[in-house]
């Protein structure tokens, strides 16, 4: 285990982990990267297909993409078109209710009101920097693999962002690189064969952001969970 490792245990680490928002700009080492991945590589996987690839995008390339993306956010406001719904085109309630308080609650500690608009798309935009991380990690899959397979990568991406958080390192999962499946597609020579999901930003949170203070709201399991004994 890495020096810089700390014995956290796994319920610490599981109620520490959120998304954050806002990095410095302390640099993480390769060999922690590569530690953090080969462990991860221990996540569920149905079959030991193990459908997950990474791209790890730091230094002079991570430059690269943020310009490059500039250039598309520029182009295409709106996005290029993801090649998948990231949430359901009628999103009922109680899920439309939670998705709509998580991004009031962020914005209110940022102190954008509903009505700037251009500022939330401003913070919005801050996705495709990696919220100032120094590493941002891309995560695709072959087009030949169905959902089953996308859980697997789901499990492999928290496990991922438990490890980091052992290590003294943040995470955040983002969707919103979806949006742009040509250009981070290029970027990445992705090629034909594989589908783009998300991106992760890892480093070192700001502990002055005032959107890293967020705490998401969690339903009790009551509200989720059903123990049948007959």
């Amino acid at each position: 285990m890495d020096r810089a490792t700390q014995t956290v245990p796994v319920t610490k680490a599981v109620q520490q982990r959120r998304s954050i928002r806002a990095y410095t700009d302390q640099p993480v080492p390769r060999e922690v990267i590569e530690e953090i991945l080969t462990l991860a590589a221990r996540a569920p996987s149905g079959g030991n297909l193990q459908p997950w690839y990474v791209h790890v995008v730091t230094g002079e390339a991570l430059g690269r993409l943020k310009a490059r993306m500039k250039d598309a956010i520029a182009a295409n406001p709106a996005g290029e078109g993801s090649e998948f719904d990231i949430y359901p085109k009628s999103l009922g309630e109680p899920w439309r209710g939670r998705r709509q308080k998580v991004g009031e609650d962020l914005y209110a500690r940022l102190g954008i009101e509903r009505s700037n608009r251009l500022g939330r798309m401003l913070q919005f935009s801050r996705n495709y920097e990696f919220f100032g991380a120094p590493a941002g990690l891309f995560f695709s899959i072959d087009r030949q693999m169905g959902l089953p397979q996308f859980a697997h990568l789901g499990m492999f991406m928290q496990t991922i962002a438990l490890l980091a958080v052992e290590r003294g390192l943040s995470t955040c999962m983002q969707e919103a690189w979806a949006a742009f499946p040509k250009t981070v597609g290029d970027f990445l020579d992705l090629g034909d064969d594989r589908r783009l999901y998300c991106g992760m930003a890892l480093g070192h949170a700001d502990p002055d952001a005032p959107e890293n203070s967020l705490r998401t709201e969690r339903v009790a399991p009551a509200g989720f969970a059903a123990f049948l004994k007959d």
